[in-house]
């Protein structure tokens, strides 16, 4: 069992090796990638609206036309109504057909009203249309010069990517799949990437909490897979500190006062 677990730890820091080269190759590329995204969903949003804008312009011409046209049915109804007060009989008639032509006259005038705000509204929308197309031109150069760069990058690591891609998948194939899993989410929880790590110094490796001696006593026996209790990161083995021995200093001999004089003679 304390094989099979040592065996595991070991797989795992196989794969985090691998993994970090992999996020070393990625953090070159900086936030690019980023940045490419959010400039291809600002531009989606653009174009969208550019489509609420022409669907806006076309139903407000549509809106215009049909007003145009009850202008001029509004107008026939005057003159119908105008040529039949020519021939009424009484001042009742008479009043009752001025009312009609009254109600058609400020229909008319609404209408006119009405035709002339949609058009103003259509000229707004327009300029509106040809401010975004300004925007959607600059974000598209900014946009092609920053996948340019991921590109030019992405080209420079492309063979090293594909070879490390082939050593992960070959290195996670020997990993179980519930520990692979816990393991990648780990990994996708760190900002460095770490999610496997050695004690260095008597610290975790990944947020460089004190680990305890009894707990670094555990970990170095591997019989079970241990957890910094800070950041969460397996702890999967300890560095050994080697302690260098400094040379000792030469002491000199003192001569004695005696021996110094017998010297002079």
């Amino acid at each position: 069992m304390e094989h099979n677990i040592e065996k595991k730890l070991d797989n795992l820091l196989k794969l985090q090796e691998i993994d970090s080269k992999i996020f070393e190759i990625k953090k070159v590329r900086g936030a690019l990638p980023d940045e490419i995204q959010d400039l291809e969903d600002e531009l989606v949003g653009y174009n969208k609206r550019l489509d609420k804008f022409k669907d806006d312009i076309e139903n407000k011409t549509n809106d215009i036309e049909d007003l145009k046209n009850k202008v001029k049915e509004a107008k026939k109804l005057i003159k119908k109504y105008k040529d039949q007060q020519m021939n009424v009989r009484n001042n009742r008639e008479y009043d009752a057909i001025s009312k009609e032509v009254e109600s058609q006259e400020l229909d008319t005038k609404i209408f006119v009203k009405k035709s002339t705000e949609n058009e103003e509204k259509i000229e707004e929308i327009k300029t509106e249309i040809k401010e975004t197309k300004k925007i959607i031109k600059e974000r598209n150069e900014v946009l092609k010069s920053k996948k340019g760069d991921l590109d030019l990058l992405s080209d420079e690591s492309q063979d090293e990517e594909k070879k490390l891609a082939s050593l992960k998948a070959k290195a996670s194939k020997k990993i179980e799949p519930n520990l692979l899993m816990s393991y990648e989410k780990l990994v996708e929880r760190q900002r460095n990437g770490l999610a496997v790590v050695k004690v260095s110094r008597s610290a975790c490796g990944g947020c460089f909490n004190i680990v305890p001696p009894q707990r670094q006593a555990e970990i170095k026996e591997k019989k079970k897979i241990i957890l910094c209790e800070y950041c969460g990161r397996i702890l999967a083995d300890v560095i050994v500190e080697v302690v260098e021995e400094k040379p000792k200093k030469r002491t000199k001999r003192k001569t004695t006062t005696k021996k110094k004089a017998t010297a002079k003679k």
